[in-house]
């Protein structure tokens, strides 16, 4: 699946827009309603008077009836209330000069007559500052009020009688509050009934349903379930080791039975001609994928070439079974392969000529034999029939053969033959045997602990760093941390991924 197409744009930008919404409530929550604010709403603008401007029909009794100067009389409640999320100073209001008033509130077109103030239950000390010393007057359509202290939530009312205007012309209130404002409020009262849920959680409850019904609708329309993350279409050449090879045949079933239009070609050809081929063929042809795999470490000058440790690999040396030798100290083994033991009878085993069968110059396990077990490299070639000598000057019978089911051929056909192989492939074979080295033998259950010297990690190499979602990096993924450990482990490698196996793929 490709990273952009629509449904991964769709999902992403839902998601986005989730997480936003989310983020931008949470934001106000925290930070907006912390300013000062006084809130202020009209909670009653009534007529009172028989000629109000577009009043309503009325009955009046007593005083209203009675007062000549009532006739277009209105009656206003009006709220103030500290509906902020800090409590309000009396310094905090900002009149200036010898200002002793706080609020202004405006009836437009209209004259104040008279004002009744009244507050929130448990709040008797407001009326304290509502004296016109404190600076309660009003004039004209103006009440100018005081700066009254309010903690949250408290709130005070003006029942103001007004004439000379009809319902419903504006009324403000305002003023100056440091780091706040005075403003219409549109909060619910106290003596109101809350929702359920508070307006920020709609708001979130609702963009996240959006988000999550997106997401989900996404899903069900497609039309199969996404492939795994190592099924990348494509086709992916795999080359180098032989001793890795039954590993990634393996592999290469596997991912081909489960993944619809991958196409994986194992050509294990030995490490060093594997190596080439990938630093060649990336370079002539990269948008062809190929990945390498080398027993050991890549030469210094494939620079361009990344690898990536995958398993420990287990090697041993095997014998004819005319030999009847199952063990050889290191230093013998050095000896043999220096030419300087060329009989059996010199390392405790039968009259007969020893004959070493060896990988040819590209094999990986070669150059892992040479560098672990003999400290260098191995003697010239001698034979081409790994039987007889091609020059009878040379002490010793060597032949090379360019893969690992040759060696074991030639080994178990040809008395007094020697040569060495990955761990699984020589155990079931007739006619050769394994060799101890200094007494120790080949297991990954203890390879943590063991100084058995004959093993190696063995490196996947890529031309660069595979991109994620190629079939290179499906490939590697699978093998590393999938169902390739499995097959690893019964192939008798090591996974760098297991935890036995992080520990000897660190020391190298």
């Amino acid at each position: 699946m490709a990273w952009f197409d629509p449904e991964n744009v769709i999902a992403v930008l839902t998601a986005a827009v989730g997480v936003a919404t989310s983020a931008g409530v949470l934001w106000y929550e925290r930070r907006v309603p912390r300013r000062k604010r006084i809130g202020y709403r009209v909670q009653m603008d009534t007529p009172i008077g028989s000629d109000v401007s577009q009043g309503r029909a009325n009955v009046r009794l007593g005083l209203f009836s009675e007062t000549p100067d009532m006739a277009d009389a209105t009656l206003v409640l009006l709220r103030v209330e500290n509906d902020g999320s800090q409590s309000i100073a009396n310094d905090d209001y900002t009149g200036r000069g010898e200002q002793l008033h706080g609020l202004t509130a405006e009836f437009t077109g209209r004259t104040v007559r008279g004002v009744a103030v009244t507050h929130s239950p448990g709040a008797d000390h407001l009326m304290d500052h509502f004296t016109p010393a404190a600076g309660l007057r009003h004039t004209g359509s103006l009440i100018r009020l005081p700066r009254v202290p309010l903690n949250r939530n408290e709130h005070f009312k003006l029942l103001v009688l007004l004439t000379g205007s009809h319902v419903g012309s504006p009324i403000r209130v305002t003023g100056g509050i440091r780091d706040g404002e005075v403003t219409p409020n549109q909060a619910l009262r106290p003596d109101e009934k809350p929702p359920v849920f508070s307006r920020s959680a709609r708001i979130i409850t609702v963009a996240l349903t959006v988000c999550v019904v997106t997401l989900a609708s996404i899903i069900l329309v497609r039309n199969a379930p996404p492939p795994p993350i190592e099924c990348v279409p494509g086709h992916l050449t795999v080359t180098g080791s032989t001793a890795f090879g039954p590993v990634l045949e393996a592999v290469e079933e596997q991912l081909e039975s489960k993944c619809d239009g991958v196409r994986i070609e194992v050509k294990a050809r030995g490490s060093a001609e594997g190596l080439r081929r990938l630093a060649g063929e990336a370079k002539s042809r990269p948008d062809d994928t190929v990945v390498a795999f080398s027993d050991g470490v890549k030469p210094a000058a494939y620079t361009e070439l990344s690898e990536t440790p995958v398993g420990v690999s287990l090697f041993h040396l095997v014998v004819n079974d005319h030999v009847r030798v199952r063990n050889l100290s290191l230093d013998t083994v050095r000896r043999i392969y220096r030419g300087e033991i060329t009989n059996w009878n010199e390392a405790g085993g039968p009259d007969l000529t020893i004959k070493l069968i060896s990988r040819d110059a590209d094999s990986g396990t070669r150059e892992v034999f040479g560098r672990r077990v003999l400290g260098g490299g191995e003697p010239a070639f001698s034979s081409r029939d790994c039987a007889t000598k091609d020059d009878p000057s040379v002490p010793y019978i060597r032949c090379e053969l360019n893969g690992t089911q040759e060696v074991l051929d030639q080994v178990a056909s040809v008395e007094g033959a020697i040569g060495y192989s990955e761990l699984r492939r020589g155990e079931d074979l007739k006619g050769l045997h394994q060799l101890a080295i200094d007494g120790t033998t080949p297991s990954i259950d203890d390879l943590d602990t063991s100084t058995y010297p004959f093993r190696e990690i063995e490196y996947a190499y890529t031309y660069g760093r595979p991109p994620a979602g190629s079939p290179a990096a499906g490939f590697l993924d699978y093998l590393s941390r999938g169902g390739g450990q499995g097959i690893m482990l019964n192939h008798g490698h090591l996974p760098c991924a297991m935890p036995k196996g992080m520990r000897v793929c660190a020391e190298g």
